[in-house]
């Protein structure tokens, strides 16, 4: 069994990340994303703490210290690729794997500004390997992702479907009503999603949230898990 976890950690994580730490060893994953990560000084200690959970393998995006990231850390020999030669704004959160038999891409997108992202990520997902791309996307369906309609992006959702990558949850889940981030005024939203090449669907064992790491505020979303 192959498990992967993505989570967004909330401002690197903070006071929070010892009880981050003991999550994702609990969780017993071998892959990890974690988004708004920090390369400061929680984020080194992170790492380190990541390395003693045998994560041998941590790839992070340059970027200061106050800039929320991606780290990907893993179990599993693979190699990473960077775009920082693609000089656009915002590359810093997206980071590439891969491994022997897929690629899997972390990322962390901004929210509601102007980005070519999901260019970027439609050319590389059409590459010969089957991919895995999981995050934050600060986006999803109108409608559906969220009660209301304010979701910018949802296009490009429909534009990786077209080319094989498809909505792992809803895959297993259908149009379950579920939502991975709360605003203050109680307002939910799906903005954490894990995309799969359609290649890779009959694979799938099990793909959901788990939302009591949430409620236990140990960060304002939801974590993900994917398993092969």
């Amino acid at each position: 069994m192959l498990t992967i976890l993505s989570w967004n950690i909330q401002h690197g994580g903070g006071t929070r990340v010892k009880e981050i730490l003991k999550f994702i060893k609990d969780a017993k994953a071998q892959v990890v994303v974690l988004s708004e990560f920090r390369n400061n000084k929680n984020g080194v200690y992170l790492r380190h703490k990541l390395l003693e959970q045998d994560f041998s393998f941590q790839f992070v995006s340059l970027s200061s210290g106050d800039t929320n990231s991606v780290l990907i850390a893993s179990k599993l020999p693979c190699n990473s690729k960077l775009f920082v030669d693609r000089k656009m704004e915002y590359d810093h959160a997206v980071i590439g794997v891969e491994f022997p038999a897929f690629r899997l891409y972390g990322v962390y997108l901004p929210h509601k500004k102007k980005h070519k992202l999901f260019d970027l990520l439609q050319e590389e997902l059409k590459g010969e390997k089957p991919s895995i791309l999981l995050g934050d996307y600060n986006t999803g369906f109108n409608h559906i992702d969220q009660k209301g309609d304010s979701f910018w992006y949802t296009d490009e959702l429909r534009r990786l479907d077209k080319i094989g990558m498809k909505d792992a949850f809803r895959f297993l889940h259908a149009d379950v009503e579920v939502y991975s981030w709360y605003s203050h005024q109680g307002n939910g939203y799906r903005y954490d999603h894990i995309y799969a090449h359609q290649d890779l669907l009959p694979l799938i064992k099990e793909c959901d949230y788990i939302h009591d790491a949430r409620l236990q505020k140990w960060s304002d979303h939801s974590p993900m898990f994917l398993k092969f």
